[in-house]
Formats: C-alpha cells, structure tokens, sequence
C-alpha cells in the first residue's frame, strides 16, 4: 500500500489541536466609555432697549418752485446757484416797464374818477336842498343822485384797477417764497418767461430742519403693538420717539431726530407703512434724496434672553431648537420660539429660562438623553465681531451674559 503526503490536511489538523486547547483567538482594543463634552452658558436675562432700523431717503421740510406770475424779459438774476436765500428775497427782475406805465395810468384815472366824484355829491347835495322847497323838480334831483352813484362806483373800479396794477408791477419782482438753498437757475438775463409757466425759474429747498421717510411692513408694526398689548415690551417713555440716523456711508449722524407721524395707509402694492422723522440739519450735512438708515426705539424689553446663534439650529420643519443640559446632566431639546437677530445673537421669546445650562458647542454629536459633560463654552475672537443686521438691540443695563 502506498501513501501521499497532504500538506494541507496537516495544516488543518494543527488548528484543531490549538483549537482543543482552549486558547481564544486575540482581540481588539475595548471601546472607549468617556463621557462626551459639550461647550455650555448659563442663560441669563438682561433688560433690553429694541430698536428697529429701517432704510429710508431724506426728503426737503419745505420745497417752492419758483414761476413767473407776469409776462416780460428777464432783465436780472439777483442769485448765486447754490446759495442760501432769504423768504421775500429778490430773485429776478423781470422788466417793469409797461406795468409801471399802465399803473401810472391807472393812478391817473383814480385821481379823475375822485374829481368827478366830488363835482356830483355837491351837485347832489345842492338839489336835494332845492327839492325839499320845490325849487328843483324831483326828476332832476334822481338823476343827480344817480350820478353820485355812478360816481363812487367808477371811483371804487378804479382803485381795483390801481391795486391790479399795483400787484402786477410788484409781480415784475420775482421773490423767493421760503428760505432755503436755491438750486441751478432755468433761465438767464434777456429770456422771455409768461405768467404760471410750466418749467420753473429755480427751486428751493429748505433744508434744516430735513425729513427723514423710512417704511416699515405692515406686519411688524402689529407685531409690535401685540408685544405692548401683552406687556412684553414696555414703551421708553419720553424718548419712544427718539431716531437715530446712519449714512451711506455707515457713519452716524451726529443728531437725533424724532418720529413726527406715522402714515395712517398701507401701500398696496408692497405692503409697508411710510414712517416720517424730522431731523436738525444745521451744517447741511444732509441733502435731499440720500439714502440713509434710521434706527427707531421700539420700546424696553425688561426680560430679554439673547443666546449665541450657533445654539440654535432648525428642525426638519424649520422650527429653531436648542439644546440644554438637565440636572441629571442628560441632554435636553427645547423648542424655541425667536424674536429677531441682534449682532450675533438670537433674541428669545419662548422655550428657554434664566439658569438653563444651554448647549452652544458639540451638540451635533450627542443625541437627546445622553449623559454629557457640561465645559464653560468660550466665544471665538472671530465671532465676537458685531454682525450688521437690519434689527439691533442695544442693552440697556450693564447686566452680564
């Protein structure tokens, strides 16, 4: 008989050996079982002034087109464009001529008519004497009394025609309505110009004290008068009408303004509001037509909650939630409901309390219920920038986060 050597079999019989030996075979490293750690702030509340900043455009307090009011040449512009003129100061003179001329005339014919005028009262007067003896017939005493009539009234047309005359040589003199800053002038010396025109000679614009039109939606003016209405905000009592302005070019307006009127209809068409400020413009920094933010105080909040915004994310609905821990030092999800941004901050309504430990770092690698470990989160540098936001807030006590 004759055998074959299997290397194979001999290698399977070794394992089976080892095997019976009762050696397990060697295993991985156990998994670990630390706590996790999660970046934590104590929620505080602090008291609030809200304000809202809204864009608007400066807008003139006064503005007059200046027109001709009588026909003629211009013979004189008494201006410098771009200057500051008077109310009732001489802009241009426009050639007097023949208004002189027919108010001479008309002057004239009120001496006339007065010489006439007396003729026929003592005329009148006379016959009314002789009638009373029947020296004169009756009929002749009425018609001396209609002429005394006939008399004062031409006495009375010509002191309208006088006084017509009058206004329009005066007219000859075109003034300035109001004072303000005169613009470009459309005409120049020799230009003829007629009565009421419709290009206007120069405008002016009266520029301190200057309009300040801001629109607000709809909406937000309800939400704010419902958070009055409940007693979450609470009005800032003499300065509730206080407004603060921004340039274009992100600087501030040194002044303060205030909130003169609120338009009482809703534009159709884009559904906001036209809020008009009025400000001090005394150095004319302000021209009209600028584009410029206003910020307006809304009101104090006495318990506002900001938390840092990377603690509030958004379900799968869109809601905003955040994540504290309990005094089990489980975790926790809270539903939240915010009011606005303010710089880097989230203003809360609802869903967290004063002394609730709020998650703000590590959150997305927990899941709720988990035991975690609460670590003092610290803001970064780079986030402690102020953020640019439509709506700020400002504190209004020096109250710690």
């Amino acid at each position: 008989m004759r055998f074959t050597y299997v290397p194979h079999a001999v290698a399977l019989a070794g394992t089976v050996l080892l095997s019976a030996c009762g050696k397990p075979p060697m295993a991985g490293p156990a998994p670990s079982l630390a706590t996790p750690e999660v970046g934590t702030i104590t929620v505080q509340t602090q008291k609030l002034a809200l304000t809202t900043e809204l864009p608007g455009r400066t807008v003139p307090y006064q503005i007059a087109e200046v027109r001709p009011q009588v026909n003629g040449i211009v013979k004189e512009r008494k201006f410098r464009e771009g200057s500051d003129v008077k109310a009732g100061e001489a802009l241009y003179q426009i050639d007097p001529a023949t208004y002189k001329a027919s108010y001479d005339s008309n002057v004239a014919a009120l001496a006339k008519a007065q010489a006439n005028l007396q003729t026929t009262r003592l005329k009148a007067e006379r016959y009314k004497e002789l009638v009373a003896i029947k020296a004169v017939s009756q009929q002749d005493y009425d018609d001396a009394a209609a002429s005394l009539a006939q008399g004062e009234a031409d006495v009375a047309a010509a002191k309208a025609n006088v006084e017509t005359s009058r206004i329009n040589l005066a007219y000859a003199r075109v003034d300035s309505p109001i004072s303000g800053r005169i613009g470009r002038s459309s005409v120049t010396a020799g230009a003829l110009v007629t009565a009421s025109q419709a290009t206007a000679l120069a405008t002016v614009q009266q520029l301190d004290p200057i309009y300040v039109d801001v629109t607000q939606p709809s909406a937000s003016l309800l939400r704010l008068k419902q958070a009055m209405a409940r007693g979450d905000l609470q009005k800032s009592g003499a300065n509730a009408a206080k407004v603060k302005l921004v340039l274009e070019d992100g600087s501030s307006y040194p002044l303060d303004g205030k909130l003169q009127f609120s338009d009482v209809t809703v534009d159709q068409n884009t559904g906001s509001i036209t809020l008009r400020a009025v400000f001090p413009n005394p150095r004319a920094e302000l021209l009209p037509g600028m584009y410029v933010r206003a910020v307006l105080e809304e009101g104090t909040l006495d318990q506002g909650v900001l938390v840092p915004q990377p603690a509030v994310s958004r379900d799968s609905t869109g809601k905003p939630i955040a994540y504290v821990v309990g005094g089990d030092n489980k975790l926790q999800r809270r539903v939240l409901e915010t009011d606005r941004t303010i710089g880097d901050q989230w203003l809360v309504r609802s869903g967290l309390k004063a002394g609730d430990q709020l998650v703000v770092d590590g959150q997305l690698h927990v899941t709720p219920g988990v035991s975690v470990k609460s670590v003092p989160w610290v803001a970064k540098q780079a986030a402690s920038a102020p953020a640019t936001a439509s709506t700020t807030a400002k504190l209004a006590s020096n109250s710690s986060n």
